[in-house]
Formats: structure tokens, C-alpha cells, sequence
């Protein structure tokens, strides 16, 4: 029995045919299976059953598959723990981060990584859409701070830190009706929604809450599309971070849309699980969505005592 014989079994299973693990571990479909055969033929045993057009694990198949897959999570965590043996501060730490979380709770996490390893280059992403997590796939960052949309949960470690709530807005100076009532889609289709692309690419593109046959304007990023909004010329959604002080002061008006509600999302800090991780990667990790340290008193108060 051999490690790659177990690594093209959990292929299998999880793309749901031979061809799929060939394209994903990329290797020939024959290589695949002749594996898979020597395998078989050495535990006497038919792991799957091959009648349907899709390969399907039998039960004797099914309790080999979860054994084979506690294995290959143990090997992985001894590679994990290898690697840190030997590891050394990374010269470069990229992290991918969706564009609507609030950077400011982040801050501190960074300036102490900073701190304690000068000679690592934080190098921080701000991505769009599905953009966090295909820097991550693609091996371009080595954490991403997103949401769970689109993201492979077998092939991710995640922990929620924080969360983020958007919500459609405008300018008074659009000239839509004011009050509480909910403003209908078919009101809102004669006025331009302003979007921001995504940075996915095309395996990892996502869209959200796009009104169905309206006019649109698309631009790069969140502070574009802000600008934008607040010059009266289209509505969208923001993250409450990002206009808080225009709403408390009336530039930005908060929008009641039917079938767009204010959406609160779950940010997760991500990592690979089949990537080594770097001492100075372990760090950072560990510290983001930590609460921050309370600053020091240095106030008359406390001189005086």
C-alpha cells in the first residue's frame, strides 16, 4: 500500500470520477486507475463499484475510504510539524483580504507582527469578491480573510473573526422617494446600481445582489464605488464601516429594496491545509481575530496615582 494510492482514492471520492482526480492531481486517467487496480487487487478487496457511470465506493469500500482519509490527514500533520522544525521567518507573508472588512481591528495583528519579525515583507492584498480565496488556491497569499462563498472546506483550514454588514445606499441627490417604505425592484431598474468588479478570475467569480434587468455602472474597487454613490450618480450597496459618518450626517441615505436586505457576512481567516505553514505565518494567524490589548493609561488619572 502506498501513500499516492490513498492520495488518488480521496480524489476519487472527492471529484466523483477518475477523470476528475487525473485533472487534479494531475495525471493520466489510465495512472489513475491502474493505482486504484494495485490497490485493490493488493487488499483483495473492491473498493468501488464501477455499474454506474460514476464510480461508487462499496461498503467494504466506504469504511477502507474513511480509514485511508485519517491517515492522510495524520501524514499531512506530520509534514506540518516537519516543516515547522525547520522552518525559519519567511522572507514575505502575503495575506488576501476581502475589500469590505474593516481593516482597523486588523491593524494591530499587523503592527505586532511587524514588531517581532522586522525582516518578513507583509505584503497586504485587498481583493474583491472571490478574490481572497483564488490568491489563496493559486498559491499567491498565504492567509485570506473572506467569506466561505466558493471556498474548498476540504481543502481549507477556517475560523470566523469577524463580521461585515452591507447595505444599499444613495445620495439625496438621486432623487429617490423618501420614507420607510420598501422601494419595489421595478422603482429602482431606471436607476444605475454601482458595482465593483471581482478578483477572482474566472474560477473563482462571484456575484451578489444584483438587480435583475437594471442599469449598471461597474468600477475597480469599494472606495470607487463610494465616490461615485455619493456624487448622486447610482445606488449600491457598502459595508457599514465605509459609511457610517455619511449616514449619521444625511450624505448617504440607507435604502430599503425589496429582495435586497442588509446582508451580514461571516469573515474567516483562511489557510491551506496542504501548505507548510511558516513561522511567522503561524503568528499572524494565531493573532488575528484576537481582541486587541488595552492601551495603556497615561491619562492625569493615572499620574496622579
Amino acid at each position: 500500500m502506498k501513500h499516492d494510492q490513498l492520495i488518488a482514492l480521496d480524489a476519487i471520492v472527492a471529484t466523483g470520477t477518475f477523470r476528475g482526480a487525473a485533472d487534479r492531481l494531475h495525471k493520466s486517467q489510465s495512472a489513475i486507475s491502474h493505482s486504484i487496480r494495485q490497490l485493490e487487487a493488493e487488499l483483495e478487496l473492491d473498493l468501488f463499484s464501477r455499474d454506474a457511470y460514476r464510480p461508487v465506493l462499496t461498503p467494504a469500500g466506504e469504511v477502507f475510504y474513511r480509514e485511508a482519509s485519517r491517515v492522510l490527514r495524520q501524514m499531512q500533520g506530520l509534514r506540518t510539524t516537519a516543516a515547522q522544525l525547520r522552518a525559519r521567518e519567511e522572507p514575505e507573508l502575503t495575506l488576501a483580504v476581502s475589500a469590505t472588512l474593516d481593516l482597523d481591528p486588523l491593524l494591530p495583528a499587523l503592527a505586532e507582527t511587524g514588531r517581532r519579525h522586522p525582516v518578513t515583507h507583509l505584503r497586504l492584498r485587498m481583493e474583491m469578491m472571490g478574490g481572497p480565496i483564488a490568491r489563496l488556491m493559486e498559491g499567491q497569499a498565504d492567509i485570506a480573510l473572506a467569506s466561505l462563498e466558493g471556498v474548498p472546506l476540504n481543502d481549507v483550514e477556517a475560523e470566523p473573526v469577524a463580521e461585515v454588514t452591507i447595505r444599499p445606499v444613495a445620495s439625496p441627490g438621486l432623487g429617490l422617494p423618501t420614507g420607510s417604505r420598501a422601494l419595489a425592484a421595478s422603482e429602482m431598474q431606471s436607476h444605475v446600481q454601482v458595482v465593483a468588479a471581482g478578483t477572482g478570475g474566472a474560477t473563482h467569480d462571484q456575484s451578489r445582489d444584483l438587480l435583475p434587468g437594471g442599469l449598471k455602472w461597474t468600477v475597480s474597487d469599494l472606495a470607487a464605488k463610494k465616490k461615485v454613490i455619493l456624487a448622486g450618480l447610482g445606488w449600491g450597496g457598502l459595508p457599514d464601516h465605509m459609511t457610517e459618518a455619511e449616514r449619521r450626517s444625511g450624505a448617504l441615505l440607507p435604502l430599503t429594496v425589496e429582495g435586497f436586505p442588509p446582508r451580514r457576512t461571516v469573515i474567516f481567516k483562511m489557510r491551506r491545509r496542504d501548505r507548510a505553514v511558516g513561522v511567522v505565518a503561524d503568528e499572524l494567524w494565531n493573532r488575528l481575530g484576537q481582541p486587541s490589548p488595552p492601551a495603556a493609561d497615561t491619562g492625569p488619572e493615572r499620574q496622579r496615582r
